[in-house]
């Protein structure tokens, strides 16, 4: 078993695919939706709770939305209010990089390892998103943006955005031979109920129970070593 941030965890098995999450794994962009829900809560006369953060993370556009909604007791509906938090999307255009993340895509792409992008955001902030990054995110396979994405029926925690994911790879690889990298709870959960190993590299304010379920835990993706799932290691 493996023994990470004091817990026990199964043992990796070899994979051949990899599936990225996009925010809070590879991109900064907390600080980016803060500044947005702080704007748009803000017009309604409220302020955006602590606690927030944790109580949305890694759910899809609508549903963050609607528990947005929900929390700060606005009187606007889920698409109104995803209206307004598209007319600020450009502010995305400012995130950055995450330690570790282009150093990881970039071996990964150096040794050919088919790799590609799951995330519960839409089309129109994903551009944002990568708008500086370009380069580096042109060496996945593919984007699944699951907010807007026809197939994607149900965002995480249900296992639609992985599952599309990985039938979208030339070879079509089983769910057993990919890997997915995540920051969030309910992206463990997806990645699971899809059948797949999945890596969590959590905020700090995510709990221990909330942690349980992920094959690894680490605190970066600085510390993944692909060898652990039988991929080729970091020549450095």
């Amino acid at each position: 078993m493996n023994h990470i941030n004091g817990s026990r965890q199964p043992i990796c098995k070899p994979v051949t695919h990899i599936i990225f999450d996009l925010d809070g794994l590879l991109l900064n962009s907390e600080e980016c939706y803060h500044k947005i829900d702080e704007v748009v809560i803000g017009k309604y006369g409220k302020k955006v709770p602590d606690d927030l953060f944790l109580q949305i993370l890694g759910f899809s556009d609508i549903d963050c939305a609607r528990k947005i909604i929900e929390i700060c007791d606005l009187p606007t509906t889920p698409k109104q209010y995803q209206n307004e938090v598209l007319r600020h999307t450009y502010l995305l255009r400012d995130v950055k990089l995450l330690p570790g993340a282009e150093r990881l895509i970039r071996h990964l792409a150096l040794h050919n390892i088919p790799m590609a992008i799951a995330t519960s955001s839409g089309r129109e902030s994903v551009q944002n998103k990568l708008h500086n990054h370009g380069e580096l995110f042109s060496l996945m396979d593919h984007i699944v943006m699951g907010s807007t994405d026809p197939e994607v029926n149900f965002g995480k925690p249900a296992p639609d955005c992985f599952l599309v994911c990985a039938k979208r790879f030339p070879d079509i690889p089983n769910p057993e031979q990919c890997l997915v990298l995540e920051d969030a709870p309910s992206g463990v959960t997806a990645a699971r109920r899809a059948g797949m190993q999945v890596v969590l590299v959590p905020d700090e304010r995510v709990t221990l129970k909330q942690r349980e379920g992920a094959t690894q835990v680490l605190n970066s993706l600085l510390e993944f070593r692909p060898e652990d799932f039988g991929l080729p290691a970091f020549d450095d």
